[in-house]
């Protein structure tokens, strides 16, 4: 399967939630219900249009997944469940890394699958926040890329 990154805009931001909801509900067992519907609010209306965000599609330009990033960091990269484990996550991640040159990540300390994907890309821990980017009582992990691997 062939798969084109492009630039996000806003007609993209119902999909985009689709991919983070069932993203989400696969990743992050954690996020309390008030949450996850507080980040459905947030994200399309405050923290996508201050990104660059892009989104990945397949060969027929149905969005697989998305991500955005700010100045040095990744601030969010989501595969649509369904998709996962298919090297979409990969291919987003030699992007970041190659074109776009931000080698920074925050990861939820309780997603180890998202913690073990950027490790195995090459990403090391550099530090942790008891507390994420909103104050709320999730720990960040936060990783820097450091070296390039053979496989991304």
């Amino acid at each position: 399967m062939n798969y084109t990154i492009r630039p996000a805009g806003a007609g993209d931001y119902p999909r985009i939630m689709e991919i983070w909801a069932s993203a989400v509900k696969a990743t992050h067992d954690f996020l309390a219900p008030s949450d996850f519907d507080l980040f459905q609010v947030l994200i399309p209306e405050e923290f996508l249009p201050h990104l660059d965000a892009f989104v990945v599609t397949d060969e027929n330009g149905t969005l697989q997944a998305f991500f955005g990033t700010s100045e040095d960091n990744l601030e969010m990269l989501f595969v649509e469940d369904a998709s996962r484990g298919k090297g979409i996550g990969k291919i987003a991640i030699a992007y970041v890394l190659d074109v776009l040159q931000v080698y920074k990540v925050d990861v939820n300390e309780q997603n180890q699958q998202a913690l073990e994907f950027y490790r195995a890309r090459g990403y090391v821990q550099t530090g942790r926040s008891e507390r994420d980017g909103m104050g709320k009582a999730y720990p960040l992990l936060h990783l820097h890329y450091l070296h390039k691997t053979e496989e991304r």
